[in-house]
């Protein structure tokens, strides 16, 4: 039967709410199809704001793969404000795609993408907005399956009793093979428990509630098992090994309403070697795997004309490390050259920074300030996080910078980084004041700014840095405030430095849902009837809800943060493989606490993380004549 707009119902509630055209959809490129010519229906979430959520590229790819099959149907839905959410619960209006105004609870499958753990109670309003129930235990035929997926999905235990299911890894293939799972199913009238089990038997997708959790006395975790003989002991993670055969977004969402970013972006490649310990991105995401020359080239060119943007952004975790950035960047230039079309790179290396390529980038757009994240204000904390940056490496490509016409620098580090000391985090304001100092030095002015930029570090599943206590919130104030005094103490230099912080409660919040348990979702949920919403937005986050929840559970907030595990101790996410070989992180660990760096494995013999043995990949030599690990060949310039 056809489904419905809630449109008309919705329509009303517009004028009465804060930014109603976030609600409408009809953005360029979205898509409506035939509810009756398709058998699989998907409802795409991404659990914050539409301005946050629109240009989240997981979503718009899954959003297109899904809909290039005749059969299958996609739409969007995100997280609505408070206001909204008041009407629509008073004119009975539940959760809605944008694009259709379909009710979610009538799709096959809700997936939700986190990127990070602080949507987790916008995930529980959307179900209740939905009129899906909360558990996954008390859900039936009538409901949708709910999925997680995203960085934050590799430890779904905090949010178990509300998930059906999750998938791991890259979600192109992934959302395929469920799809034909989900479809097969449906034919053969399969009840919601088959369903899952063959989802369970297809590889790569967790199922909760198939896998019973024992604990020990003094609260740990003795193990994780299946409680049927037929679903894996692990489930392993999805990776997509040949980015040019998947290049999506082909037809990039254009936003009616103001969002986060303002441009087209292309995935240039995936994966990160530099082993960075605190980052979780970087080491689930092995192994590298590089576009083409030809397909960024391609991809490039089709989103432009699909878009009409005039801002690209090359995008990875350090695009800067692409085997070939400087053709990348010489060929867009010389392709667009005389057009109103610039290229951005979001995310640049300190030591894979060259003032040729920042030229190509700028060439033919404004000449943006720049970004570095050296992450410790010491060599010897540097070591420990294996981010191996000299001071005076960043000063002489800062200099470098200034001299060729920039005149701003952001530069971003951690507090809170395991064995760090107030003198660790006092040199961060040393080396500000050296950027500073080199900038009028090579420009001759005092026209240079430099924004230092502080987050605080939050332990994450499958990094070396997994067994880590997590420094106390009172601690990490009293750092930030040294910092800034000292930043100010030096008046020669303190107008030009800008100083931009967070306070320490929103990561302990993050950090008691990254490594937390099944236990923890009894606090999520709460925090939510507490009244918990768009916990990442600081003025609706509060830590003394978050405090008072896990009180009123049960729950110890310091047994699960500053809590140092032991090497026996099993982790909550242990039965779901990220590729890395647990032996391996914490050998990791320890190099770390003896001040050991390691190099980056894609230039020199294999450190053995399990990630490669496990994928099958072959070492290959790239056009430059360096290791690559795995690499697709590029042949052809992008300006041809």
């Amino acid at each position: 039967m056809p489904v419905e707009s809630l449109f008309p119902r919705l329509e009303p509630l517009l004028p009465t709410v804060s930014k109603p055209i976030q609600y409408v959809g009809g953005e360029l490129n979205s898509q409506v199809k035939d509810w009756d010519e398709t058998d699989v229906r998907w409802a795409l979430m991404y659990p914050d704001a539409y301005e946050v959520g629109l240009p989240n590229q997981g979503v718009m790819i899954l959003y297109e793969v899904l809909n290039e099959q005749p059969r299958t149907l996609a739409e969007r839905t995100y997280s609505v404000w408070p206001d909204m959410a008041a009407k629509m619960r008073e004119a009975g209006v539940p959760q809605f795609t944008v694009d259709g105004h379909r009710p979610v609870k009538d799709f096959d499958v809700l997936g939700i993408s986190f990127s990070t753990e602080l949507g987790y109670t916008n995930m529980i309003e959307a179900l209740d907005l939905a009129g899906i129930p909360l558990h996954a235990r008390d859900r039936d035929e009538s409901h949708p399956i709910v999925l997680a997926g995203g960085h934050a999905a590799f430890n779904p235990e905090p949010i178990a009793d509300f998930l059906d299911a999750a998938v791991l890894g890259d979600g192109e293939q992934a959302v395929l093979e469920m799809t034909a799972v989900i479809r097969q199913a449906k034919l053969d009238g399969a009840d919601r428990e088959e369903t899952l089990l063959r989802l369970a038997r297809a590889g790569g997708v967790y199922v909760p509630r198939f896998y019973d959790v024992d604990y020990l006395p003094d609260g740990r975790i003795a193990r994780v098992v299946p409680n049927r003989p037929d679903v894996p002991f692990r489930v392993h993670k999805r990776t997509v090994m040949d980015l040019d055969e998947w290049p999506y977004p082909k037809q990039p969402l254009v936003p009616l309403a103001e969002t986060v970013h303002e441009r087209m972006s292309v995935e240039i490649f995936r994966g990160c070697t530099r082993g960075c310990r605190f980052c979780q991105a970087g080491m689930i995401t092995r192994p590298v795997r590089e576009r083409s020359l030809t397909g960024i080239g391609e991809m490039v060119k089709t989103g432009l004309e699909a878009t009409g943007y005039e801002e690209v952004g090359l995008l990875s975790l350090s695009s800067a490390d692409h085997s070939e950035i400087g053709e990348v960047a010489k060929g867009l230039a010389d392709r667009y050259e005389g057009t109103q079309t610039s290229l951005s790179l979001p995310s640049t290396r300190v030591d894979a920074f060259n003032i040729d390529l920042a030229q190509e980038l700028s060439r033919n757009g404004r000449r943006s300030g720049l970004t570095f994240a050296p992450e410790g204000g010491s060599e010897r904390l540097r070591k420990v996080i294996n981010k191996m940056v000299s001071k005076q490496d960043l000063v002489d490509t800062v200099t470098a910078a200034y001299s060729a016409g920039w005149r701003q620098v952001k530069l971003y580090f951690m507090v809170g980084l395991p064995t760090e000391t107030d003198e660790d985090v006092l040199e961060i304001a040393e080396m500000a004041r050296d950027v500073i100092r080199a900038g009028r030095q090579a420009t001759g002015t005092r026209d240079v700014r430099c924004t230092v930029s502080i987050g605080g570090f939050v332990p994450k599943p499958h990094t070396p840095f997994q067994w880590a206590s997590q420094l106390d919130h009172e601690t990490t104030d009293r750092r930030l405030k040294l910092l800034r005094n000292a930043i100010n103490d030096d008046r020669s230099t303190a107008k030009a430095i800008g100083y931009r912080y967070h306070d320490g409660k929103p990561g302990i919040v993050e950090g008691l849902l990254s490594r937390g348990d099944r236990r923890i979702g009894a606090v999520i949920e709460q925090v939510w009837r507490d009244g918990g919403r768009f916990d990442g937005w600081s003025e609706h986050f509060s830590y003394e809800r978050w405090m008072e929840a896990a009180t009123k559970v049960g729950v110890d907030v310091s047994w699960y943060t500053t809590r140092e595990r032991e090497e026996s101790e099993v982790l909550p996410w242990d039965h779901l493989d990220s590729g890395l070989d647990k032996e391996w992180l914490w050998s990791d660990w320890q190099d770390a606490l003896a001040e050991q760096d390691l190099d980056d494995c894609r230039w020199i013999p294999c450190f053995d993380c399990g990630v490669c043995p496990q994928m099958g990949t072959d070492i290959q030599i790239g056009p430059t004549g360096k290791t690559l690990l795995p690499l697709t060949v590029v042949k052809n310039p992008l300006s041809v």
